[in-house]
């Protein structure tokens, strides 16, 4: 494994988990870019590392960004704008599938992902002509993505600096453009802190454009779920068999872009 700490500035920085080939060949992979939550005030250690361990295991390259967090957008968007040239630059040495880069967010980070989604080629902070931050896909687990009735408050009050017209803008399935990237999102119907409304919502928004999205509603289980296995659960409610699923289904879902 190529495991690496990249600083993208003075206060973010990416790891990588570039997977050995068993076989000793230089098959290219797809690569995950991460995107913990923690509501913009931290990156949670449980929807980092475990999360690409476990991509690693189903043959998947991954990266994770510690973005910028108590920082104003677009902050935290150029981290990980910024991560996602560093690997298509390092795309021969690290063996990655340029067609196969995807970003993956969870929560707070859901937000960041589908920031990158929906504005690489219209925020002037982060535009290249060379397009190289560009996702080809986009996984948003149990996502903030709106900054209305349903928002997570907490979120958009830190990305947004308190400033309403900001915030607006935050609301990104409002932002969808023909131009952001395939979807695989999923949630929990009774997830409390942010409500499925989110991912429903930008799952609408996608759908008017026309943008292909794998959608999962689970049932039952709380908000930060991670893997949801015993590994990373913070008590017994994070267990979730069913849920545990999502990884299988993502994997499938990285491997027919």
């Amino acid at each position: 494994m190529i495991y690496e700490k990249i600083k993208l500035n003075d206060e973010a920085y990416m790891t990588t988990y570039i997977a050995d080939d068993p076989l000793g060949a230089d098959r290219k992979r797809p690569v995950v870019v991460i995107c913990p939550g923690g509501g913009y005030e931290c990156c949670s250690p449980r929807e980092a590392e475990p999360i690409a361990l476990a991509f690693n295991a189903a043959g998947i390259h991954a990266v994770v960004v510690n973005y910028r967090v108590f920082a104003v957008y677009p902050a935290s968007l150029r981290d990980l704008s910024d991560a996602v040239c560093i690997v298509r630059d390092n795309a021969e040495k690290w063996r990655i599938d340029t067609e196969r880069v995807v970003v993956c967010g969870f929560s707070a980070g859901g937000h960041l992902a589908a920031s990158l989604g929906v504005f690489w080629n219209s925020e002037p902070a982060v535009k290249r002509d060379d397009e190289k931050n560009k996702p080809n896909g986009m996984i948003l687990a149990y996502p903030v993505i709106t900054a209305g009735p349903h928002a997570h408050e907490g979120s958009i009050r830190t990305v947004s600096g308190g400033d309403s017209e900001l915030a607006e803008k935050m609301s990104l399935e409002k932002q969808v453009t023909e131009d952001c990237p395939r979807a695989f999102i999923w949630h929990t119907f009774e997830d409390p802190a942010v409500p499925v409304e989110n991912s429903l919502l930008m799952a609408a928004a996608l759908r008017e454009k026309n943008i292909e999205t794998e959608l999962h509603i689970f049932p039952k289980g709380p908000h930060g779920l991670s893997t949801a296995s015993e590994f990373v659960a913070e008590s017994e409610q994070g267990v979730i068999p069913k849920v545990q699923e999502w990884i299988k289904m993502a994997v499938d879902w990285i491997f027919a872009l």
